[in-house]
C-alpha cells in the first residue's frame, strides 16, 4: 500500500491524505495528511480506503502536487553516523549507541518543493535517507516487536547546513531549518518494503552516494525500540535513519573545496519501491 499527502489547488494548508493505486492517486475522504489517517481508529481508515477506492476521483500522478508527507509531526527523531561507511568517510568510530537530533514539523518541505539557500549558511550537504514513520504508538518497545508500530517507510534527505552544524559539538542548529528537508513523496507500508534496498542521491544528475540500507549500524527496529524507551511514540512520528557516504564534507572538487549545494541544483534521491523526490535549489 501506498499513501501520500497532497496539496489541493496549490494551497499549502489545504491538504489531503491520498491513497496511491498504480499511476493515480484518491482522496481519503476526513484525513488532512497520512499522520492523522495512521492515528484514526482502524474502522474509520478501511472505511475511507474503501470509499476511495470505490467512488474516489483519480488524480493522475503526473498532476500531483506532494506536501511533506506527514504534515504535522509531533516528534521527528534523526540519526547521525549510522552507515558503515559514512562513519569512515568522516574518520570515526562505530558508535555504541544511536547518535540522536531532532528537526520539527517545520523542518519538512515536500518531495518536489525547491528549497531556499540561505543566507547565513553557503555549506549546503545533501543527505540521502530512508525515513520510518511510526503507526502504532508504544513506550519501551522491545526490538522483536517494533515491526509491528511501524507503518512504513519512506524517502527523505537531511539537507544539512554545515556551516551552523559545524559552530559546536551539537548538531540540530545545522539540521532543523524551515522547509530543507524533503519527506516523502509517500509511504510505502513496512509488508511493500524490502530491507537491503538501494538508496542512491543524485546531485544534477550525477550520483553522489550509492549504497543499501542494509549497511545501518542500527536498524530501524532497533531504532524505534532505542527512541521509545525515553518517549512515547506516536503514529506519525518520523525517524530518519542517517546517510551513507558521499556528502560533500567527505568530497573534494578539482579546486580542493568542498561541492556545496549552490543555487540552481537539483538534489534527488532514490530509494528503491520508496520513490524519489526531486528538489532544486534557489
Amino acid at each position: 500500500m501506498k499513501l501520500a499527502t497532497l496539496r489541493r489547488n496549490g494551497a499549502p494548508e489545504d491538504t489531503f491524505a491520498a491513497l496511491i493505486e498504480g499511476d493515480a492517486a484518491f482522496e481519503l475522504s476526513g484525513f488532512a495528511d497520512v499522520g492523522s489517517f495512521l492515528g484514526a481508529p482502524e474502522e474509520a481508515r478501511l472505511d475511507s480506503l474503501d470509499s476511495a477506492v470505490d467512488f474516489g476521483t483519480a488524480i493522475p500522478l503526473s498532476e500531483a502536487d506532494y506536501a511533506p508527507l506527514i504534515v504535522n509531526p509531533a516528534k521527528v527523531y534523526c540519526i547521525g553516523l549510522n552507515y558503515r561507511n559514512h562513519i569512515a568517510e568522516v574518520g570515526k568510530e562505530e558508535p555504541e549507541f544511536p547518535t540522536v537530533f531532532t528537526k520539527f514539523a517545520s523542518s519538512l518541505t515536500g518531495a518536489n518543493d525547491g528549497i531556499e539557500i540561505p543566507a547565513e549558511d553557503h555549506r549546503i550537504d545533501w543527505e540521502g535517507e530512508l525515513a520510518v514513520i511510526i503507526g502504532e504508538p508504544g513506550r519501551r518497545i522491545p526490538e522483536a516487536e517494533a515491526h509491528q508500530h511501524i507503518a512504513g517507510y519512506a524517502v527523505s534527505n537531511d539537507v544539512s547546513m554545515r556551516g551552523y552544524q559545524g559552530r559546536t559539538t551539537e548538531w540540530t542548529q545545522g539540521k532543523c531549518w524551515d522547509a530543507a528537508s524533503p519527506l516523502g513523496p509517500w509511504l510505502v507500508s513496512a509488508a511493500d518494503f524490502a530491507h537491503g534496498a538501494k538508496i542512491t542521491t543524485r546531485v544534477n544528475g550525477e550520483v553522489v552516494q550509492e549504497d543499501s540500507t542494509a549497511d545501518l549500524v542500527f536498524s530501524p527496529a532497533a531504532l524505534v525500540a532505542y527512541l521509545s524507551v525515553f518517549n512515547e511514540l506516536r503514529p506519525g512520528d518520523v525517524i530518519l535513519t542517517g546517510t551513507p557516504a558521499g556528502v560533500a564534507l567527505g568530497r573534494r572538487n578539482e579546486a580542493g573545496r568542498h561541492p556545496w549545494l549552490k543555487a540552481g541544483d537539483v538534489l534527488e534521491t532514490s530509494i528503491e519501491s520508496l520513490g524519489t523526490s526531486r528538489n532544486v535549489f534557489s
